[in-house]
């Protein structure tokens, strides 16, 4: 927003909240539906919001019950950790309702949301909380950014927030992502990362759950196959059980038609070569249950696609022994930083190997709740517990069945578990939950961590034992803040966008270059994804399309305090840049050096004196 759009704002709620119709255009048409379905549940906006948190036995109750919404959104929540952070932002999760799971990212805004309920616990839907990111995304089912004085209570104004509804395969709300912070503070990106978050974290939820289903992948371009810009449908022998938006979107269809719909309705077959009965063509993956090489709980995702072959030489030289220790079937390990590639490299060790097109089953041993980790690796009888399915179900280790079975973060593997899975590793037999007899298994086990094992083994919180099965070789990848040919590994990872973009300029090569990378190959990744679609099709990467944190120094001012370029400004100089850029006042910022709403406040300050 800029000076103008800010003063237009003030003006629009003023009229609206003494009775007046507003003129179409002076507020965004989605957060005047808000306001106005607020006001008719008879909402005050100038009542002080009285939001009661819950117990800490109901927070952790409704925790568990979305449970699995929680795992299949942590990665994202850890990358825009980061972000929120360096923005004095939070990053937010919240179950179908608009009650908030987990809230990360910066401490100091924490305590300041907590003022106005912004907290784990609190209800944050409009007939609760008004007109407000999460609240309005999910009435409006999109992404939506809501700023200061658009929402509909006052005490909200000190809050800009954006977020997009997350929609679960069959079309139902799942939950919203959100991300907060300060209102006078810049948030340019804020609602294209929440956006690309929550396009991942739909993708992944069809990574498991459809094992004895038809599962169809496919888009127009086939490089963005195994992406989450891929379309996805489930059928359930030829009926349209579920898909994903991207998919719904390139076929003209909506929800309704779950359900209701067949696969000779939409294509004229089923193949990699698909053809829509309206004639148009996609590239496609038909993943059917009696073809299904793999069950994952992870697809492989675009950067494992892109910078698997990708290694320094000192990798390469790990990889041509871990090949050989894999096919004398002896376990490897794998140690590295999070986000240092560890799954890319176990999955290129596996496709390198004599078990290349066999099952490549990927657990992640921190993301399970404890409680299922054990069916979830040994599978179970039928009546095993409470909740079970009725034939009962095939573990992971079962799964990968000729292949490879890879624990990632094998060292928060609870202790009763480690001796269970020492015992499968040495009689390669397995016992499902509820009795059974034991099965035979055949594959080989390659496991990651980012912590010393070793150290755990000498503080008696990993098994010995297991230790010395799964580490006769210990790789070990470095950080990428490590690694010589940084520059080499971004050009690399940037050939996945180059076609929509071109070249990325040596300005931002330079930048990206000397960041530090704490989030290693994952962060990088994204990061490039990031930049990207910040950019635009077609456009040309600048140093503007990079996130805030990647920002060189100079265009991360602190709003706070104006820097000494600033100072030697004078009002009629700013003015006069903003009227240069027609009353934009991110143009204006980028024109002076300085951040937009350090410009903000300055002219407010101004104004104020005069």
């Amino acid at each position: 927003m800029n000076l103008s759009s800010d003063l237009t704002l003030a003006a629009a709620r003023e009229k609206f909240f003494s009775g007046h119709v507003l003129p179409e255009g002076l507020v965004p048409a989605p957060i005047l539906r808000s306001w106005q379905r607020c006001a008719e549940q008879g909402l005050d906006a100038g009542d002080n919001v009285l939001a009661e948190p819950m117990t800490a036995g109901e927070l952790r109750q409704l925790q568990q019950q979305n449970e699995t919404l929680r795992l299949m959104s942590r990665p994202e929540l850890m990358i825009l950790r980061a972000e929120a952070r360096l923005t004095d932002s939070v990053v937010i999760l919240t179950d179908a309702k608009g009650t908030l799971l987990d809230v990360v990212g910066s401490a100091e805004f924490a305590g300041a949301a907590a003022r106005v309920a912004l907290q784990p616990g609190v209800a944050w839907s409009e007939n609760s909380t008004g007109t407000n990111a999460i609240g309005t995304a999910m009435a409006e089912r999109r992404a939506i950014a809501v700023h200061g004085g658009e929402h509909f209570f006052e005490p909200h104004g000190i809050l800009h927030c954006a977020a997009a509804p997350i929609i679960d395969p069959f079309g139902k709300l799942a939950g919203v992502l959100d991300m907060s912070g300060h209102a006078d503070a810049g948030h340019t990106h804020a609602l294209g990362l929440v956006r690309l978050a929550v396009e991942q974290i739909e993708h992944r939820f069809f990574a498991r759950g459809f094992e004895d289903k038809t599962v169809l992948r496919f888009h127009k371009l086939g490089d963005l196959l195994g992406t989450p810009r891929e379309g996805v449908l489930v059928f359930d022998g030829d009926r349209l059980l579920a898909g994903n938006r991207r998919a719904l979107s390139l076929l003209g269809l909506d929800r309704l038609a779950f359900r209701k719909t067949t696969s000779d309705e939409l294509f004229e077959r089923l193949d990699t070569d698909l053809r829509s009965v309206g004639g148009e063509r996609f590239s496609a993956i038909v993943q059917r249950p009696e073809e299904r090489p793999q069950a994952s709980l992870h697809p492989v995702s675009g950067m494992a696609r892109q910078s698997g072959p990708y290694m320094i030489a000192e990798t390469r030289a790990d990889l041509e022994r871990a090949i050989k220790l894999v096919n004398a079937d002896i376990p490897v390990l794998v140690s590295g930083p999070t986000g240092s590639g560890k799954e890319v490299f176990a999955r290129h060790l596996a496709e390198r190997s004599s078990r290349a097109g066999k099952p490549f089953v990927a657990v992640n041993c921190a993301a399970l709740p404890e409680s299922l980790i054990e069916a979830e690796l040994f599978g179970y009888e039928a009546g095993a517990f409470t909740g079970a399915r009725k034939g009962g179900a095939r573990g992971l280790v079962s799964q990968a069945e000729g292949g490879i079975l890879f624990l990632d973060e094998i060292g928060d593997m609870p202790l009763l578990l480690q001796s269970r899975l020492l015992r499968v590793l040495q009689d390669k037999q397995v016992s499902p939950l509820g009795g059974g007899p034991p099965k035979k298994t055949d594959f080989v086990a390659i496991c990651a961590t980012n912590r010393d094992l070793k150290a755990m083994v000498d503080a008696g919180t990993f098994r010995a034992d297991l230790y010395f099965r799964i580490a006769q070789v210990s790789i070990s990848l470095p950080a990428v803040a490590e690694l010589p040919e940084r520059r080499a590994l971004i050009e690399y990872l940037w050939q996945a966008h180059e076609a929509g973009h071109g070249r990325l300029p040596d300005a931002v090569l330079d930048r990206l270059e000397a960041h530090d990378w704490p989030g290693n190959l994952r962060e990088l990744a994204n990061t490039l994804h990031a930049t990207s679609a910040l950019a635009g099709p077609g456009q040309r990467v600048g140093l503007d399309d990079l996130p805030n944190h990647i920002q060189p120094p100079a265009r991360r001012t602190s709003p706070l305090t104006p820097s000494g370029e600033l100072g030697e400004l004078t009002e009629a100089a700013m003015r006069r840049v903003v009227e240069l850029n027609r009353g934009n006042l991110s143009a204006a910022a980028r024109a002076l050096g300085i951040d937009r709403s350090t410009l903000y406040r300055r002219l407010v300050w101004a104004g104020k004196a005069n």
